[in-house]
C-alpha cells in the first residue's frame, strides 16, 4: 500500500503538468500531440498511475497536451 501512495504522489497531476511542460519546451512533445504521447517518456510500470490521475482530473488520453498545460504562457504565441 505505501509504494502505491509513494507513487501518486510522485505522479499528483502538477508532476504530470510539469513533466509535460518539459517535453514539450525541449521538443520532444508537441501541444497538439495526445496526451497519451506521455507515455514514452513515463516508466511502463508507472504508467497506470499516471493514468489514474489524469482520468481522476477529468483528462481523457486522447486530449491535446495544450489541455493539461493550461495557464502556462508560451514564449511564441
Amino acid at each position: 500500500m505505501l509504494n502505491m501512495i509513494e507513487s501518486r504522489v510522485k505522479y499528483s497531476v502538477d508532476v504530470i503538468r510539469e513533466e509535460a511542460y518539459q517535453l514539450v519546451c525541449e521538443g520532444k512533445l508537441h501541444r497538439q500531440q495526445s496526451i497519451y504521447n506521455l507515455c514514452k517518456y513515463i516508466p511502463p510500470c508507472e504508467w497506470p498511475n499516471v493514468e489514474c490521475e489524469l482520468e481522476r482530473h477529468d483528462f481523457l488520453l486522447r486530449d491535446p497536451i495544450i489541455d493539461l498545460l493550461s495557464g502556462k504562457s508560451w514564449i511564441d504565441d
